[in-house]
């Protein structure tokens, strides 16, 4: 759904420009009480992953295909103002180094596929966990519905935007019926791509995932040794002999045996556990997509494309700025190996990506721990 220069008219551009440089504003605010020891390493990872999935270009009609957006994914595994940024680096890399997405139309963009799907996923995530008995299984089903409206939602506002806007004189009926059937058929694509991912990392780290913090955890339990001395006034357990109460002018002296029973009565801290693992494997999950699967994508247009050539929408399209960027359309200019050309450009997406994603989010933390510090 990336919107090229020309279809949005430049002061409706300027103004969806501003709506998206407050959303990354407010946005990074945000981030700085999201932004943990354990979301902080997988932001950037997040952004990569994104970056390489969305080269996956899957068939859901004759001459159409679609592409995940992201908001919904992003926002669930490291929250929802984290998920804004992560989504918003993809579009820039993808605007400024492979001509994917007009860059006078960053504005539109980002306002519409990372604010509008991040927002509305993530209302819909946080409903249906409030609503729904506190599992595992409930964050998984609730990823597949806040992505499967995520992405209508979006084309929604696409159609208000281009309402407003639009550069060629096409009946706004017909551009909303069509954008918001075709992706209708995209969000179930969107929707089990989000719950497939959301649902792996929560069956491994459920603690790495901040859409279920609160849902997967069990409560804490704390249960009394047999061997301890009951407290008074305790129910005897069933065929067991009942303590005999304290009394204030006789009590038991402590033991090393009793110290150590006592001892079993307290919580012990949880160690923090390393998420290593879990970002190697995303890491090389984003590799393989970009790298060697997105090969085999569908060369069909997605739904805006499509929608764009049947409607008419795209009469005034313009040039892309970065049309002569080395690594336009997804291939490394002057390899004439498609298959190379294209796994090359995918991973240097993926490590471009990856590493602006990671800088700002590891400015952010650090803006975090010095107010942290000032405070203290």
């Amino acid at each position: 759904m990336h919107v090229p220069d020309g279809f949005i008219d430049a002061p409706v551009s300027a103004v969806t420009g501003v709506v998206a440089a407050g959303a990354v504003a407010v946005s990074l605010r945000g981030a700085r009480r999201e932004l943990d020891e354990r979301t902080a390493p997988l932001a950037g990872l997040v952004a990569a992953f994104i970056f390489a999935v969305q080269m996956l270009n899957f068939p859901v009609a004759a001459g159409t295909s679609g592409h995940l957006l992201g908001g919904a994914l992003a926002a669930i595994l490291v929250g929802p103002y984290t998920g804004v940024l992560c989504v918003s680096v993809v579009l820039l890399m993808q605007g400024v180094l492979f001509a994917d997405g007009g860059l006078t139309a960053l504005g539109v963009n980002i306002t519409d596929m990372a604010l509008v799907t991040t927002v509305v996923a993530y209302a819909i995530f946080r409903t249906i966990v409030k609503l729904a008995p506190h599992r595992r299984r409930t964050v998984t089903v609730a990823s597949f519905v806040a992505a499967l409206v995520s992405v209508p939602a979006a084309a929604v506002a696409f159609t208000a935007i281009y309402a407003l806007g639009g550069t060629a004189d096409v009946a706004i009926g017909k551009v909303f019926a069509a954008m918001v059937g075709v992706h209708v058929l995209i969000g179930i694509g969107e929707a089990a791509i989000t719950a497939l991912t959301v649902g792996a990392v929560v069956a491994v780290r459920p603690d790495l995932v901040y859409g279920a913090r609160g849902v997967t955890a069990r409560p804490l339990e704390i249960r009394d040794s047999p061997l301890a001395p009951a407290a008074p006034g305790a129910v005897a357990r069933a065929g067991a002999p009942a303590a005999e109460p304290a009394t204030a002018t006789s009590e038991a002296p402590e033991t090393p045996e009793t110290s150590a029973i006592s001892a079993t009565r307290e919580p012990a801290a949880v160690p923090q556990r390393s998420a290593r693992r879990v970002w190697l494997a995303g890491l090389a999950a984003a590799l393989l997509c970009a790298g060697v699967v997105s090969f085999y994508a569908s060369a069909s247009p997605d739904g805006l494309e499509k929608v764009a050539h049947d409607k008419g929408i795209d009469a005034k399209e313009e040039d892309h700025a970065a049309k002569d960027s080395p690594l336009a359309d997804y291939g490394v200019k002057d390899i004439s190996d498609a298959r190379l050309s294209g796994g090359l450009a995918g991973v240097i997406g993926v490590g471009a990506t990856l590493a602006v994603g990671s800088g700002v989010f590891i400015v952010v933390r650090r803006r975090r721990a010095t107010a942290e510090s000032g405070r203290g």
